[in-house]
């Protein structure tokens, strides 16, 4: 099955940077990359445009001008990485739902300010909207420098069975070849010996059913929490640089492990808040 990933592109330096983080990372998985440009402020735009000779609209001459460019740069300095363009009209969450229903993408990586301010509201909510009105996962990526990264990927666990799916679903974009840091939170208070069993049971079928070797964990006191209870997020945060992590994996679920931490408003705000890559995944299983 050919491997692809869908970037939404608006033309943006925001947009730009997503496209550059699957770029890097498309060397090392050979995935194919698919840029994405819905006109979401006219309604039939580019319908009307390749409908109609008399109708077209010189912002779809320049957009596709603009598509042109960003795929001339990208064959020129990843040739064996093939690219494809798509144009469409309408929602933004609404077209990429409709286009990835049929095709096999492995995720849609969207770039977001990842800082505050009415700019990044508007980004981290878009990419939000997308990722509650599709199955597809969404990857985050921040406006920042720092080096491009897989080295060390972090994961909230409670030692669910879909912790297990959302790391397949990590390994079809990333591989294996990481360091998987497990990071459990011990809201019930439970003893360091019964959560070393858990771990260790927990991590064996994480190498058997994803083939992710490489493993280590944390556990942080309820406590931890607790005292960034008007900010959960910011604490999930400091867990990140703590940890040195370079990318973040994110479950959507309406129950399991730490129900606060996941509710949409908590997601949401991990949404508007990027400070590194953030693979925001869908499970049903939790």
């Amino acid at each position: 099955m050919v491997k692809k990933i869908l970037i939404p592109v608006d033309f943006s330096e925001y947009s730009n940077k997503a496209i550059d983080y699957a770029r890097q990372l498309s060397k090392i998985t050979k995935h194919d990359l698919v840029l994405i440009h819905v006109f979401t402020d006219h309604s039939n735009i580019y319908h009307n445009a390749t409908e109609d000779i008399n109708l077209v609209d010189p912002r779809v001459g320049s957009a596709k001008r603009e598509m042109e460019k960003l795929i001339t740069e990208l064959n020129e300095n990843e040739p064996d990485i093939l690219v494809s363009s798509i144009f469409t009209d309408g929602n933004l969450y609404e077209e990429i739902g409709k286009l990835v229903t049929p095709e096999a993408y492995d995720a849609i990586i969207m770039g977001t300010k990842g800082s505050s301010g009415l700019d990044a509201m508007l980004i981290g909510s878009n990419m939000f909207d997308v990722f509650l009105n599709t199955n597809t996962p969404v990857l985050a990526i921040p406006f920042q420098e720092k080096k491009y990264k897989t080295d060390k990927i972090g994961l909230l666990c409670n030692f669910k069975d879909g912790e297990i799916a959302v790391l397949k679903q990590a390994t079809a974009l990333y591989g294996t070849d990481f360091e998987l840091i497990l990071i459990h939170i011990n809201s019930s208070d439970d003893s360091i010996k019964n959560l070393d069993v858990k771990f260790d049971q927990f991590i064996e079928r994480v190498i058997a059913e994803t083939g992710i070797d490489n493993i280590s964990y944390i556990i942080k006191a309820q406590a931890f929490f607790i005292q960034y209870k008007e900010d959960i997020s910011s604490a999930i945060d400091s867990v990140i640089a703590d940890e040195l992590l370079d990318v973040l994996l994110v479950t959507k679920s309406k129950k399991g492990f730490l129900r606060k931490i996941v509710e949409e408003n908590i997601v949401k705000r991990m949404a508007y808040q990027i400070q590194i890559p953030k693979f925001f995944a869908r499970s049903t299983t939790l």
